[in-house]
């Protein structure tokens, strides 16, 4: 595949945020989140969105069925198992996308054949060349997947590709599923299959690389160096235990390094820093501050000696430009002389898109925050506004929250929610103000739920730096959420967190019901 601009070959960037993204624990997304997700991705040049894999459950498939019917360019995939009703519930999920791929897989490696399927080498084979078969005949575009690919034996891995490129697979992917590989190994495998098949000029090769040991990009680049013209990665690098490749760092990779790396893909780079906060915030997954590209210390100079560099040339410190990758250059702007306007204009510049309602709301919360904090950074606004689009349609809200501390206990805390338009009031005591606090939620909202984290981080330095909360909760099937917010008051925040996590067990579009049980005290 050669199909770039001058020298460079065109890679394909195949994002699996929505599919392995997902399979994070605690990593859920609503339907709508995941619809809002894949419409960005594909404005943002993304190949092929694997939105999911239909058969693990009705909302997996009606999700599927959704972006497949709304994406405009991207490719649509639906993942599927090597059984007959895996592979038809996919190509019935992805039947109406403007272009259709089913992706299909089986073990390879003598491990997984041993202990995962119980089956010897010629049953999987003959799996291959059957699931393959009955993809190609519901869709034109098939992606067979060697699942633990990197440890299978060579002489089976070239017989197995082999097959399944004859049964009419259209991109093979060699995928490192247990973070193991290094990026020489993995070159050395896609130029020997390459050699070694007789029809490997037939499909496109794929990477996925997992990140476990720390080398998920380093290993899906030294890949494609080998031949491969398909990556596989997720936003912010989200993923089963240690994650995926980072779709951002392989893009910034690539343009950056174009000397040595003769590639490019499609993606809009000044999209990513947006993506990164979409995706965050819809998983309720913070991203790490020294995150490279999309990390809030990624473009930020403290020390002494850079800042004098900078100075005087940006390029004695930075490789790339922040507004490459979608990041303003300024974070220390606004105050609370700003006007509507200038707020309108910063949150244009962020990346934000609001309605008048939403910017009014906003600009309220600002104007609030203002009055408590001496210095308002890009990050203060980026979490007022997320918080705000992310409550705005919640059935409970904090409304108010008064907590006595100190060293005499026990404490108290007395809060005010809005559940569903009624204000409730209550006073609760606990072992701390923030237990006190949740334990005043829980008189007000009578619920099964079990904590299973309570975190705290200041968003920016300074003692009046808003706290963010996150805070997990363990439904009573076992479902996991995450939510988040953030407040100069780290008890507000807390409050409010919780708030968020409960409202996504109860009422989150698209999940399901009867997780927990909620109903409002009088």
């Amino acid at each position: 595949m050669s199909q770039g601009s001058g020298s460079k070959d065109r890679v394909l960037i195949f994002d699996t945020t929505l599919r392995d993204g997902e399979q994070c624990p605690g990593a859920t997304m609503t339907f709508e989140e995941k619809l809002e997700i894949a419409d960005f991705l594909d404005l943002m040049g993304v190949d092929i969105i694997e939105a999911g894999f239909p058969i693990a459950s009705e909302g997996d498939f009606e999700a599927v069925a959704a972006i497949s019917r709304r994406v405009k360019n991207a490719t649509v995939a639906g993942l599927s198992r090597a059984g007959a009703k895996d592979i038809d519930r996919a190509g019935e999920a992805v039947r109406h996308a403007v272009k259709p791929r089913i992706h299909t897989f089986i073990s390879t490696s003598p491990v997984h054949m041993k202990y995962k399927l119980q089956k010897e080498p010629d049953a999987v084979l003959q799996l291959i060349i059957d699931s393959v078969s009955r993809a190609r005949n519901l869709v034109p575009d098939v992606e067979w997947s060697a699942e633990d690919g990197t440890r299978t034996e060579h002489d089976f891995l070239c017989r197995c590709v082999e097959a399944a490129i004859r049964a009419g697979a259209t991109t093979i992917n060699v995928p490192d599923t247990v973070g193991y590989t290094t990026p020489d190994e993995y070159r050395a495998l896609f130029e020997m299959l390459r050699s070694r098949v007789p029809n490997s000029d037939k499909a496109i090769f794929s990477v996925h690389c997992h990140n476990d040991l720390g080398m998920a990009v380093a290993n899906s680049i030294a890949g494609v160096m080998g031949g491969a013209r398909q990556i596989e990665c997720t936003i912010n690098g989200i993923g089963e235990r240690a994650g995926n490749a980072a779709l951002e760092e392989i893009v910034m990779a690539l343009k950056t390094r174009g000397d040595v790396f003769p590639f490019e893909t499609g993606i809009e780079s000044t999209m990513l820093n947006r993506a990164s906060k979409l995706v965050s915030a819809a998983t309720s997954f913070p991203v790490q501050f020294n995150k490279a590209i999309v990390g809030r210390n990624a473009f930020a100079h403290e020390s002494g000696i850079h800042q004098d560099g900078m100075l005087k040339n940006t390029q004695t410190y930075e490789i790339m430009t922040p507004e490459s990758v979608g990041v303003s250059k300024t974070s220390l702007v606004m105050g609370k002389h700003s006007g509507r306007n200038a707020f309108r204009d910063k949150l244009k510049g962020l990346g934000y898109e609001v309605s008048d309602n939403q910017l009014e709301d906003a600009f309220v919360r600002f104007k609030a925050l203002a009055d408590r904090k001496k210095h308002i950074y890009d990050e203060d606004i980026e979490a007022l506004i997320d918080e705000n689009l992310a409550t705005a349609e919640d059935r409970v809200k904090v409304v108010a929250l008064t907590v006595i501390a100190g060293t005499m206990g026990p404490q108290s805390a007395t809060l005010t929610l809005d559940i569903e338009g009624q204000h409730r009031t209550v006073q609760a005591t606990g072992n701390g103000p923030v237990d006190a606090t949740f334990n005043a939620i829980h008189q007000l909202i009578p619920h099964e739920a079990k904590l299973e984290l309570y975190q705290v981080h200041a968003v920016t330095e300074g003692t009046d730096a808003q706290a963010e909360v996150s805070v997990r909760l363990a439904g009573g099937d076992g479902r996991l959420v995450t939510g988040r917010a953030a407040d100069p008051d780290t008890l507000v925040s807390s409050a409010k967190a919780y708030i968020v996590a409960l409202n996504k067990l109860t009422h989150a579009r698209g999940a399901a019901r009867g997780a927990v049980r909620v109903h409002s005290t009088h």
